[in-house]
């Protein structure tokens, strides 16, 4: 959907990156002059990342993958700042640069003064921000490992709650979910649309069985309303998707490639100022930086020498597709003992039933996430988690059951707190971060995109407070996480699947 064209590079590019044997890795990235210019906090911050990552990681595994091997720049002149590069690979990519209008400079500059924006990341965190970015007049460069919604953005369940937010996320449930219902009206959402939301409990029927959905028709031991005018759905996909093209039909551009770290230059008392990222091995000029990286953002302790403690959630879900209608209830269901599930189950107007919460989710750390042992788009299904979902969904709805026509996997970004990480980097003039949200990333994609581009253009949020979302809010703590409890909760009570 996206006319391809050619975005010019800068005349003069940074000298490539030098492939270099992984035993001699450890002490090429030690060498003192690619900190130079760094912040005594900042570079102090960077070596002890890369140190962490390099001594925890098994140096046997790593030089048996190339694969995995990192790649290495040379310093960049003083004259012209540094560069930070984190672990993740290369990868293969398309030539390919979609876009709506042909500049000579990636990254439209605006009359107001807010320069070169780029957005890293084209889910739905980077979608909706450039949506917002260009009805302001902003004309982003968004830039994309391997495609529009390729993550998590095109393969999570859509559910959206207007009140299910606690003291702190009350404000982005409520917003967004405002949004959403005109963001469907705006951009012709065919996917949403209210939907009542039940609470069911797997097991054998009895007299006091209530049915209240007429598809389960199976063994249900009950079932209640549990939100009756709160709940609505999207595809997450469809919203993805919509957001990007009416971007770019407003002089937004996207252009596939790996982005592999930023350049930054000193400013004073200590501080950097981001001027470029570094795509593909070339030079892209920015004057502000988002990452909207899901899991990714991770890289930001790279990057910026800051603590970012991201998990990746990798879980599995399936899509059975029916030929009739199916009427709208979405389910969470209770723990089903005999097959280790939490479902969540959200039939849409297109006769697919989505499940999710199968249980058996895997936890990928912010180490290991910077290293780039999963990419976007190459998370696989766990293949004894979908015989669990097949079974116990099967054995609660009869006509919906079977066998699922669509098996997938992707992974949620998750911090310790269960909050997003939105706002500036306070070290780095320029640099933003928005990612983080953990199971709500569809609900709060309209609300964070709305958010940092007015943080952005004007320098605050104004439609949300983004104190408690702050990036530096890790700064003083450890990073692991497991802080447990952090799945999908109805105000305070754990609902569905926790990790």
């Amino acid at each position: 959907k996206f006319p391809a064209i050619r975005v010019p590079l800068p005349p003069a590019p940074m000298p490539r990156l030098l492939r270099s044997d992984p035993a001699a890795a450890p002490r090429r990235r030690r060498r003192p002059q690619v900190l130079a210019v760094a912040g005594a906090r900042a570079a102090a911050a960077a070596a002890s990342a890369v140190l962490t990552g390099l001594v925890g990681a098994s140096l046997h595994a790593f030089a048996s993958a190339p694969a995995l091997w990192p790649s290495f720049r040379s310093a960049a002149s003083p004259a012209v700042g540094r560069r930070r590069e984190g672990l993740l690979p290369h990868g293969r990519h398309s030539a390919r640069v979609s876009a709506s209008a042909t500049g000579d400079e990636p990254g439209g500059s605006s009359s107001d003064g807010v320069g070169r924006v780029v957005i890293l990341g084209a889910g739905l965190q980077g979608a909706a921000l450039a949506y917002y970015l260009t009805l302001r007049g902003i004309k982003p460069l968004v830039i994309e490992r391997k495609e529009v919604a390729a993550a998590a953005s095109g393969k999570g369940g859509g559910f959206l709650a207007r009140d299910w937010g606690d003291t702190v996320t009350s404000k982005l449930h409520k917003v967004s979910f405002a949004l959403h219902e005109e963001l469907a009206k705006t951009l012709n959402i065919e996917s949403y649309r209210r939907i009542p939301v039940l609470s069911v409990t797997p097991g054998s029927r009895s007299q006091q069985t209530n049915d209240i959905c007429p598809w389960l028709d199976g063994d249900i031991a009950d079932s209640r309303l549990m939100d009756a005018d709160g709940g609505a759905q999207v595809a997450p996909y469809e919203l993805c998707t919509k957001l990007m093209e009416a971007a770019v039909s407003r002089g937004a551009e996207v252009r596939i490639g790996v982005a592999e770290g930023v350049e930054m230059e000193p400013e004073s008392e200590g501080l950097e100022r981001v001027t470029g990222v570094v795509v593909d091995g070339k030079t892209v000029p920015a004057d502000k930086v988002c990452l909207c990286m899901g899991p990714w953002a991770a890289l930001a302790e790279d990057w910026f020498g800051l603590n970012v403690p991201m998990t990746g959630v990798k879980s599995t879900s399936i899509v059975f597709r029916s030929d009739q209608p199916v009427e709208p209830y979405a389910l969470f269901c209770g723990e089903d003992h005999r097959f280790g599930t939490h479902l969540e189950v959200y039939p849409r107007n297109t006769g697919e039933v989505y499940l999710c919460g199968i249980g058996g989710s895997q936890y990928i750390d912010a180490r290991m996430l910077r290293k780039g042992v999963i990419l976007p788009g190459e998370v696989e299904a766990d293949p004894a988690r979908v015989e669990a979902a097949t079974k116990s969904f099967s054995a609660m709805s009869r006509r919906l059951g079977g066998k699922p026509d669509v098996v997938q996997a992707c992974m949620r970004p998750c911090l310790p707190d269960a909050r997003p990480m939105m706002g500036k980097v306070g070290h780095v003039k320029g640099a933003y971060i928005s990612a983080g949200h953990n199971c709500w990333g569809i609900l709060w994609a309209p609300v964070s995109g709305l958010a940092m581009s007015e943080l952005i253009i004007d320098g605050q949020a104004q439609c949300v407070d983004l104190k408690k979302f702050g990036t530096g809010r890790f700064s003083n703590r450890g990073t692991d996480g497991t802080a447990g409890g952090r799945g999908r909760k109805m105000g305070a009570v754990s609902v569905g699947e926790q990790w």
